[in-house]
């Protein structure tokens, strides 16, 4: 993007319960019975449109946690890198009359996130899928920048060593786990504190206890694999 504008960045959260309405266009009761409202992605198109020299950008967050089909409808087809612009345009399902048409425009582009190891959630429909390039996301505990992240925050040079390879050593552990794998490392975002926080020892052992002891109690079904993988964690 090379410049910060949050007016050209929109981010919305798939779930179970969201719908093409929420996203394209709806019906929605109003006083007067109910009225066509157009979804967060139709009026985030039409800002982009306005704009067509500058990049607009829709991240949709935990995008495999919706139904992809019922969400976008007609716009698989649209959101296709050469199925943009006006000559590509298409009734959506609430328009009023075939020539009430839609697009996308080509400054308009779609990020979209979602969580491999969460076994609840479904996976991506392939017709979606191949609209899309795949990136993964690797943990970066043992990357320069999150070194000097934490030390910016007051994390001191043991700390971060220790973070490193403890958390190194466990996710190889993980990563060797036949009905586990790479997806389901513990990644750096468990080890970023917030404002406010001292990353200490203190802070080190809580985020232990609170959200990695936790994960691994989901992962391992044995409480003593458990117990030795957070002693690892905490020794030194």
């Amino acid at each position: 993007m090379g410049e910060r504008d949050e007016r050209r960045v929109a981010t919305v959260q798939f779930h179970p319960s969201y719908g093409y309405e929420d996203f394209v266009q709806g019906f929605r009761p109003s006083r007067t019975g109910l009225e066509r409202r157009d979804g967060v992605l139709h009026q985030f198109a039409r800002l982009a449109r306005n704009d067509p020299s500058r990049d607009w950008f829709f991240i949709i967050d935990e995008i495999n946690r919706g139904n992809l089909a019922k969400i976008f409808g007609e716009l698989l087809m649209l959101i296709e890198s050469d199925k943009r612009g006006p000559e590509h345009a298409i009734p959506l399902t609430y328009s009023e009359g075939p020539e009430e048409k839609f697009f996308l425009p080509k400054n308009l582009y779609f990020i979209g996130t979602m969580n491999t190891a969460d076994r609840s959630l479904a996976m991506v429909d392939y017709a979606l899928r191949r609209r899309f390039a795949f990136v993964t996301v690797e943990p970066a505990v043992d990357s320069p920048e999150f070194a000097g992240w934490m030390k910016k925050r007051g994390a001191s040079e043991a700390l971060i060593a220790r973070i490193r390879r403890n958390v190194g050593e466990l996710n190889a552990v993980i990563e060797k786990e036949r009905d586990l794998g790479p997806g389901f490392r513990v990644g750096h975002s468990f080890f970023c504190p917030q404002e406010g926080d001292r990353p200490d020892e203190l802070w080190y052992r809580e985020v232990i206890a609170g959200e990695i002891q936790p994960l691994l109690e989901e992962y391992f079904d044995s409480g003593d694999r458990v117990r030795k993988l957070v002693a690892d964690l905490l020794g030194d």
